[in-house]
């Protein structure tokens, strides 16, 4: 039988690599996105093409409301999405205690599918000063899931999977495109429109549009006129 894993699916390009790189390794999918209060749900409909592009055991999607807490340009619409170039620091788009949310939400998924294996599409080069995207913070969940859980406590190892977290954008293309990730059908955008439609100048535009020059590749994204 094949083994299970839960992959935190945003619709975005890291995610839907990171589910091919999953179903490459042998694993039976289940992919978990979330309604998070974000600008938009473009991406959430990108998730949706992604999955069945690429294939999954199931695919859900959860609400949780950051919104009511705001204090982050992708949850409140009174913080202006930075468009002047990625800067040094943590950015006004971090989102408070997200990755970990999601995280521990695809923990109490996988422990009930007797999964022992989560991938998140974090990463830790071409990204914007998250504190969430570090290397230190998913070996640190993993600790906290196999403390935390009957299944840790009772010996079966749960993992936490960052395949991209020390590859470059271009690395990650690269990867996705020979594993047939169409990325014509992902989202980056903080501010896509409804039809996901991206902006071309905030941080992720300019991330993913970097990554696919210096991958040689072009570019798939639909821009805003």
């Amino acid at each position: 039988m094949m083994k299970k894993a839960v992959v935190l699916l945003s619709g975005g390009l890291d995610s839907a690599t990171c589910l091919a790189i999953a179903r490459s390794q042998g694993f039976e999918s289940y992919c978990l996105s979330f309604n998070y209060g974000q600008r938009h749900c473009a991406e959430l409909a990108a998730a949706d093409r992604v999955v069945k592009a690429l294939g999954a055991a199931e695919h859900r999607v959860l609400d949780f409301g950051l919104a009511q807490f705001g204090g982050s340009a992708l949850t409140d619409t009174a913080i202006a999405v930075p468009t002047e170039g990625v800067q040094p620091g943590i950015p006004v788009t971090y989102v408070p205690a997200r990755n970990t949310i999601m995280l521990s939400l695809a923990l109490a998924w996988a422990e009930v599918l007797g999964s022992r294996d989560i991938f998140v599409g974090v990463n830790a080069v071409d990204y914007s000063g998250y504190p969430d995207c570090r290397p230190e913070y998913i070996a640190a969940f993993e600790t906290m899931a196999n403390l935390a859980t009957k299944a840790g406590v009772e010996g079966h190892k749960l993992s936490i999977h960052a395949p991209l977290i020390a590859l470059s954008k271009a690395e990650i293309i690269r990867t996705g495109a020979a594993l047939g990730v169409d990325y014509g059908l992902t989202v980056s955008c903080y501010q896509a429109d409804q039809l996901g439609r991206a902006c071309g100048v905030c941080d992720s535009c300019r991330l993913r549009a970097e990554g696919f020059a210096a991958a040689g590749l072009p570019d798939p994204t639909i821009y805003r006129a």
